[in-house]
């Protein structure tokens, strides 16, 4: 399939006339063609305006209707076969197996959403009869649904090609809530994205839906972005990306004269307590199986161990020797672009220049471009608490690791805590008390928590939550993964005393729907 670097407006390639943006083989430093000239004001204007047009009758589609569309997006992305697997590749430096992973992955979430959209559970119906003769006062007949907010501006994510970016999980689950979309892709993988895009404008023409539906743009300053968040025909919008790119986009969003909803995965260093059982009785396994998730795809995963949290002892002393030693072993790896390398090493820099911090470990540097050298350094809690800056993220495969006197000094360093992803507890049976002691403060500080386990590796089902309070993401109520995603982009409308005949087909008596219902307060099927 040949790559032509335009934009992809509605049902058209646009040629737009800005800088061009060209994609960099992070393990070759080789710049990649076609480029992408940068999108504008117009291209903007002429997206915003076809998802508008195409809002009200894509929001009304029935829920078989939306669900197919969102398989012949999957099934499109499959027929693309290897020429996405090669480009992805060239564009990121990943390994052939973490991109068809990844691609199972997208594929898997958008088919995962069409069943919830076939379920209808997500327009939550709400049914209370009138009761005209109700004493003292009669009540009129209120009806409830949950609509789609309207079109909505994802951002691609720069780590994940597939899964976070053109039809990732932002777009999906807007889709599935009858959201048309505008993409800007990101500048790391423009041809990519292309491939991607061209897969859902087919989509949308096989289901013969309108073409504003769906656009994609390009642009690598402000004006595409910031165009976007604050054109008044989208109503919000999906970013996974930086704390400093997420914040400006909520800023830009609530200063419009109509405020919307910024979705912003953005920062975090997903903290991993080693409670005291397991430290004594597994310490050297901890360690090897810490720097494996750490070391995982160049440490690239918003969910990465970037802290630990322990007793000092002797515990503790056997983690660091075994992790200590897995770091040094570990092989580098290509890290996903030249700037996230400079930034990764900017950051190790900062730990290393830090006089409260001691290392550890380094790892190899590796040959090529590009390559993150794995890092593990200490501090005491004391230097942490008093510190701000060494709970700064570092995106790449180094962690820090916080030496506690006890317990008590522990939970304080918990609560320290930014907002997190993902908070882990390596615990046997005999810490189940210091677990139950930490229990509170972690809901309060992580979007997810977990027991005997890495955070690396989000599971795409019905019961994961990826998010947290801020700066994790831009609105703690809510998550980016799962199918419980689709909930922020719909809102609620009830209809009092209307027609039958003006009813949306989930509230009318007969529920031509089939979806479930709560008819005045007991559940329907």
């Amino acid at each position: 399939m040949t790559l032509e670097g335009k934009q992809l407006i509605g049902a058209q390639a646009v040629a737009a006339e800005g800088a061009l943006i060209h994609a960099v083989n992070p393990s070759t430093n080789e710049r990649l063609d076609p480029g992408y000239a940068a999108g504008s004001k117009a291209e903007v204007e002429r997206a915003c305006d076809l998802a508008w047009t195409a809002f009200d009758q894509y929001r009304e589609t029935g829920l078989e209707e939306r669900a197919s569309f969102l398989e012949a997006i999957a099934d499109e992305i499959e027929a693309i076969g290897e020429p996405l697997i090669e480009r992805a590749m060239a564009e990121s430096g990943l390994p052939q197996a973490r991109i068809q992973g990844e691609r199972g992955r997208t594929c898997g979430q958008l088919r995962l959403f069409a069943g919830v959209v076939r379920a209808g559970e997500w327009l939550d119906v709400r049914i209370d009869p009138a009761l005209p003769e109700r004493q003292p006062m009669p009540r009129v007949d209120l009806r409830q649904r949950h609509v789609a907010l309207g079109p909505v501006a994802v951002f691609g994510a720069s780590n994940f090609p597939l899964a976070f970016s053109v039809a990732g999980g932002d777009t999906a689950s807007a889709l599935a809530a009858g959201c048309p979309v505008v993409v800007k892709a990101h500048s790391a993988h423009p041809g990519t994205s292309e491939l991607v895009g061209r897969a859902i404008q087919r989509a949308v023409e096989k289901c013969e839906l309108p073409e504003g539906v769906f656009s994609l743009l390009y642009g690598s300053g402000r004006e595409v972005g910031q165009g976007l968040v604050t054109d008044s025909r989208i109503k919000a919008v999906g970013f996974t990306g930086s704390r400093s790119g997420g914040t400006a986009l909520v800023q830009a969003a609530q200063s419009r004269p109509e405020p919307i909803p910024v979705y912003a995965e953005m920062s975090s260093i997903n903290p991993v307590f080693l409670l005291p059982a397991a430290l004594q009785s597994r310490a050297a396994e901890l360690g090897e199986a810490f720097v494996a998730s750490l070391n995982l795809g160049a440490g690239q995963f918003c969910t990465n161990p970037g802290l630990v949290i322990a007793e000092k002892g002797e515990g503790l002393n056997n983690f660091l020797a075994a992790a200590g030693e897995a770091v040094q072993g570990a092989a580098s790896h290509t890290m996903l672009t030249p700037g996230i390398h400079d930034a990764y090493n900017k950051g190790v820099d900062a730990l290393v220049s830090n006089d409260k911090a001691r290392e550890i470990a380094r790892g190899p540097a590796g040959d090529g471009d590009n390559q993150c050298q794995a890092g593990l350094f200490a501090a005491s809690a004391a230097d942490f608490l008093s510190d701000e800056s060494l709970q700064a993220e570092v995106f790449g495969a180094t962690s820090l690791v916080i030496e506690c006197a006890d317990q008590d000094e522990v939970k304080r360093v918990a609560e320290h805590l930014e907002g997190q992803l993902t908070a882990t507890l390596q615990m046997d049976d005999a810490d189940a008390e210091a677990a139950r002691a930490l229990l509170p403060v972690l809901e309060r500080r992580a979007g997810r928590v977990m027991a005997n386990g890495w955070p690396t590796g989000v599971e795409v089902c019905h019961a994961m939550v990826h998010g947290g309070p801020y700066p994790a993401t831009s609105d703690s109520r809510t998550t980016s993964v799962g199918s419980a995603a689709i909930y922020r982009f719909l809102r609620p409308v009830c209809y009092q005393n209307l027609p039958e005949a003006l009813l949306p087909e989930a509230l009318k008596d007969s529920n031509p729907a089939g979806v479930s219902r709560l008819v005045d307060g007991k559940r329907e099927a």
